[in-house]
């Protein structure tokens, strides 16, 4: 998949809606992908898509065994409806690890039932006075979600006839979906995770080229709710063969992680469920440097993914992380644009070179 394909791809993906729990179109189109490379492609109880890559020239009970998933995640950052006020106003909380200023005052989509209806996220009004808490709040700085409410324009009983209650789900509009280049560097809201799965998806088709250097079949694994509880990641990886979990994700840029905007992969050391096996993060920091790359080592207390997820809960024996560098995490996010392949180069590599 060279780089004008994988942009196209990138963007087909960050204009799919998919807040965590319905993740469906952001699952057509990787199900679409998937069935271009893989042996096997089908969706679990927990509505985690999954494609089975098989190794060649290895018994099928050694292959099993060996397997490795590929964990990427399918939902995004988002809100949902938690009640609807007398005029209509729909009242917000977050889906994910999410606040106001992740979205700023934004066209969103509310997904109901029988379609979508159009609103705008709004803090209200900056030209209030201390009679207006939420007016002080906005000139502080400090917007939480008890500020934010969403406008419709249509009343609670019309909502409800369209399918909205408490519960559904609100995303950023596709009016405000598509990607930005900056330069050498693509930016777009849910960057996170929409670009890891490229690189799984770009990987995928690089390693059933290369099945025949397998010592394992690979299984990519594409998450549901990550960014709420982990708990397609958790399903998978009790219910899948194999042992080894590697997700890919994003990786914030901080100083605090001596991490840099580039090509050069981020590997995880740790981050706040625990640390990562410690052979995996050193096989996939040599994998980079076999590309060309410098990877970027890091320890980050204020992360997670979902290969940290099911090794803390035991789930899983053995896992790793690798990440694409990404300012603005969890908001108008930015990667360099060839930042995916390099990804995907670094894993198909570790992956070939596993013994």
């Amino acid at each position: 998949m060279g780089n004008q394909e994988q942009l196209a791809l990138l963007e087909e993906l960050l204009l799919a809606r998919g807040p965590a729990g319905q993740e469906e179109e952001v699952r057509q189109v990787c199900r679409r992908e998937l069935e271009r490379c893989c042996d096997a492609v089908w969706q679990d109880a927990a509505d985690n898509l999954i494609g089975r890559i098989k190794a060649v020239g290895v018994a099928p009970d050694e292959a099993e065994r060996r397997t490795t998933r590929i964990m990427a995640h399918q939902d995004e950052i988002a809100m949902v409806v938690k009640r609807i006020d007398p005029d209509g106003r729909l009242r917000v909380a977050a889906l994910g690890g999410a606040f106001p200023v992740n979205f700023g005052m934004c066209p969103v989509d509310v997904m109901g039932d029988t379609g979508t209806v159009a609103g705008a996220l709004s803090f209200g009004t900056m030209h209030g006075t201390s009679e207006s808490s939420q007016s002080m709040h906005v000139l502080q700085g400090n917007v939480q979600w008890n500020d934010v409410h969403v406008i419709t324009r249509y009343s609670k009983a019309e909502l409800g006839e369209l399918g909205v209650r408490a519960g559904t789900r609100v995303v950023l509009s596709r009016h405000w979906r598509k990607p930005f280049q900056i330069r050498d560097c693509i930016a777009a809201h849910f960057l996170d995770d929409r670009a890891p799965v490229v690189a799984a998806l770009v990987a995928a088709r690089r390693l059933a080229e290369r099945r025949e250097e397998l010592h394992g079949d690979v299984l990519i694994v594409l998450t549901t709710n990550e960014e709420e509880t982990n708990s397609g990641a958790q399903y998978a990886a009790r219910t899948l063969p194999g042992a080894l979990c590697i997700a890919l994700e994003v990786g914030p840029i901080a100083a605090e992680y001596d991490t840099r905007l580039a090509l050069d992969p981020i590997v995880l050391t740790g981050d706040e469920k625990g640390y990562y096996t410690k052979r995996v993060s050193d096989g996939l920091l040599r994998a980079a440097s076999r590309c060309g790359y410098c990877p970027q080592p890091a320890l980050m207390p204020g992360f997670a993914s979902d290969a940290s997820a099911v090794l803390g809960s035991g789930s899983a024996p053995q896992a790793g992380c690798l990440a694409i560098p990404t300012e603005n995490t969890h908001g108008y996010e930015v990667i360099m644009q060839d930042a995916m392949q390099a990804c995907a180069e670094t894993l198909v590599e570790y992956l070939v070179s596993l013994q």
